[in-house]
């Protein structure tokens, strides 16, 4: 047995589902439909994959190494959330005056088939969230070392490692869009929804501000 496998699966379990940036978006997304919440969440998995894999090839450590290149990325994905942040208040303050839910994606407003720009767009926020989060590079480079063992190639073991995060990935936001998914009915509601999107902007915004003003104050 891998003690060192089994304790790096609970890490990465843990980090992938704590609530963000990427949970937020996902959960905005599905509330508009099925497809585009499963559509962002690949997304998310694939911000992941990119991270694991620049982690994997050492090109992390270039960016964790020069500072005006690790705060220009943070300039970037603080400026990207904090977009989707303010953009989710005013499609809540839209829909509040005008007294509608969530919008769906499909044209005749069947939430299981939106149209193919919203799936598209659904999949590029949740890339985007998860590929320009500044953290993340560091977060990997740091926590990938830890779980090879003495003695093995770091090569093998690290791409093993970042293959577990992605599925973990994989298995973790398809959940939670299903979730969201199959409670549609009431979180669908309009003041429901507006009271999430709401929240999920509040959230953003204040995550956005974060990310783009730490950079800016040092």
């Amino acid at each position: 047995m891998d003690a060192q496998l089994i304790a790096f699966t609970g890490v990465a379990a843990g980090m992938v589902a704590l609530p963000g940036a990427d949970f937020t978006v996902v959960v905005r997304n599905a509330l508009a439909s099925r497809t585009a919440g499963l559509a962002s969440a690949v997304g998310v998995a694939g911000g992941l994959l990119v991270h694991t894999a620049l982690a994997v090839a050492g090109l992390a450590a270039v960016l964790v190494t020069v500072p005006v290149l690790f705060r220009t990325v943070q300039l970037l994905g603080g400026a990207y959330v904090l977009y989707l942040g303010l953009s989710a208040l005013y499609a809540m303050r839209r829909r509040a005056r005008d007294g509608s839910g969530p919008p769906s994606g499909a044209p005749d407003g069947d939430p299981e088939r939106p149209a193919p720009r919203e799936f598209g767009r659904a999949l590029r926020q949740g890339f985007l969230t998860n590929a320009l989060n500044p953290k993340a590079p560091v977060l990997f480079l740091s926590l990938l070392p830890q779980f090879v063992p003495d003695g093995q190639p770091p090569l093998p073991r690290t791409l093993l490692l970042a293959a577990l995060v992605v599925v973990l990935a994989l298995i973790w936001f398809p959940a939670v869009a299903l979730l969201v998914d199959r409670l549609g009915r009431w979180l669908r509601r309009p003041r429901t929804a507006r009271a999430i999107e709401g929240g999920s902007g509040v959230a953003l915004t204040g995550l956005g501000l974060a990310l783009v003003t730490g950079p800016l104050l040092r």
